[in-house]
Order: C-alpha cells, then sequence, then structure tokens
C-alpha cells in the first residue's frame, strides 16, 4: 500500500511539473507573441512620426522652430523604444499640437500647458533618472478664462528649452525647476536652472529663442505682460507673467 501511495505521489509530482513546465512555456509563447506585436507597433509609430516630423514646416513668427529639434528627440527615442515607448506618446501629441494648434492664432492655457508638459516629458529622455528635474503646476481651473482661446501658441516653449541647453548636467546639485500657474485669470511660467560653466553649443538659427518670444509678447500683449530674467548664485531665472483678463478687456476696447 505504502508503494503505491509513493508510486502515485511520484506520478502527481511528475504530472505536477510537466504542467508547470507546459504553464511556462505558454507564458514564454505569449510574451514572445506580445514582444513581436509590440515592437511592430513601436516600428509603425516610429514611421507615422518621422513622417509627421518631416512634413513639418513651421513658416510664421508664432511657429518658427526647428525641425532639427524633434528629429534629435525622435533618434533618442528611438534608440530606447522599448523603454520609452510613453514618450513615443507625448511626442505624436506634441507633433500633432505644433502641426495643427499652432496655426492658430490663439489657445487656451489648459491646452498650452498640456504641450508644454508633454514637452518635458519628452527632454527626461536626455538628461540622468539622478538629474533633478521639478515640474509643478498651480492651476485654477475654475477660472473662465482657463479654457477660453487667449494665449499664443508655443509661448512656452523657448524658457524651457533653454533651461535644457543651459542647464549644468552634471553638477552634483545641477537642477531644472518648471513652475505653471493660472490664477487671477494671469498666465504664469517660472523656469530655473544651474547654469553649466561649459559653453552651450552653437545651434542652428541660435538667435532666434529669446528674441523670437519677446517680440511676439511685445506685439501680441503690449503692455499686459511682464518677463523678467536674472542671474542669482549661478542660478538663471526666468519669470513671465501674461495678464489675460486685461488683455481680453483691451480687446473689446480696441
Amino acid at each position: 500500500m505504502d508503494s503505491t501511495q509513493g508510486s502515485n505521489g511520484v506520478i502527481y509530482l511528475l504530472l505536477a511539473i510537466i504542467l508547470m513546465l507546459i504553464s511556462v512555456l505558454c507564458y514564454l509563447v505569449y510574451r514572445l507573441v506580445q514582444s513581436g506585436k509590440a515592437k511592430k507597433n513601436v516600428e509603425e509609430k516610429f514611421d507615422l512620426l518621422e513622417m509627421k516630423v518631416n512634413n513639418l514646416q513651421l513658416e510664421t513668427l508664432e511657429s518658427k522652430l526647428n525641425p532639427h529639434l524633434f528629429k534629435n528627440i525622435l533618434n533618442s527615442i528611438q534608440s530606447h523604444a522599448y523603454q520609452t515607448y510613453f514618450a513615443l506618446d507625448k511626442l505624436a501629441n506634441v507633433l500633432d499640437y505644433i502641426l495643427y494648434e499652432s496655426q492658430k492664432k490663439f489657445v487656451s492655457p489648459k491646452e498650452e500647458i498640456q504641450f508644454a508638459l508633454n514637452l518635458i516629458e519628452i527632454n527626461k529622455i536626455k538628461v540622468s533618472p539622478l538629474f533633478e528635474l521639478k515640474v509643478k503646476t498651480r492651476i485654477n481651473e475654475g477660472e473662465k478664462l482657463y479654457e477660453q482661446n487667449l494665449l499664443a501658441p508655443l509661448i512656452s516653449i523657448d524658457l524651457i528649452e533653454n533651461a535644457f541647453k543651459h542647464a549644468d548636467l552634471q553638477s552634483a546639485d545641477a537642477f531644472i525647476s518648471i513652475l505653471f500657474e493660472f490664477k487671477d485669470n494671469c498666465f504664469y511660467l517660472t523656469v530655473s536652472n544651474k547654469i553649466s560653466e561649459k559653453k552651450a553649443l552653437k545651434k542652428e538659427r541660435s538667435g532666434i529663442g529669446a528674441t523670437t518670444l519677446e517680440q511676439r509678447l511685445k506685439i501680441i500683449y503690449k503692455n499686459q505682460f511682464k518677463l523678467d530674467k536674472f542671474v542669482e548664485n549661478d542660478i538663471f531665472v526666468a519669470h513671465l507673467k501674461i495678464n489675460l483678463l486685461e488683455y481680453k478687456n483691451q480687446m473689446f476696447t480696441a
């Protein structure tokens, strides 16, 4: 009897091991199939985004950006495709915004802030996970102008990209801090970063950033904005305020 029970025990154990191996094999086959699908999905999405970049034409002052920037980002993302599938989706949103929304004269603060947050997520791929990148939003979504089209599209991009361009990415106390605020019907953007001692590489059309931003602000908002830039203890700070309520009132009385 004991011998029979022992034999049955061995058989049950072998069956359990076989079932486990079959389960593992099925799981591995499933993962392999899913991996193949994911790879194909990533490749298709990359091809679509690359086509969008190649078709990118920003001819007016409001949308005069360098498509080379996005090609560099796209190449960075492709080299880490499996780890950065999330970034591909963000890049798709950014490109759609630039291709379509930026052609409008105005967008809502809500749309512009969401675009900027997507752009920041993409830029994260270029910095070390240990780098201190602080992004905060203080938004009063109940304010009536938050979803009204009163903000010039891409108005936030120059200050953000300037921080990534000039930040000291190697220093132990390096950081970039970005704060979006919308309160009292005013749009605020504050960007600060520790300045790198190394000179930033000269880029194509290098003079377009800060000059274009200030030109646009003066042309569109006249005296309804304030842009402050200063350096304190090797930290560069840029603070932009646009009073959208005053601007709207000015439009009605003009």
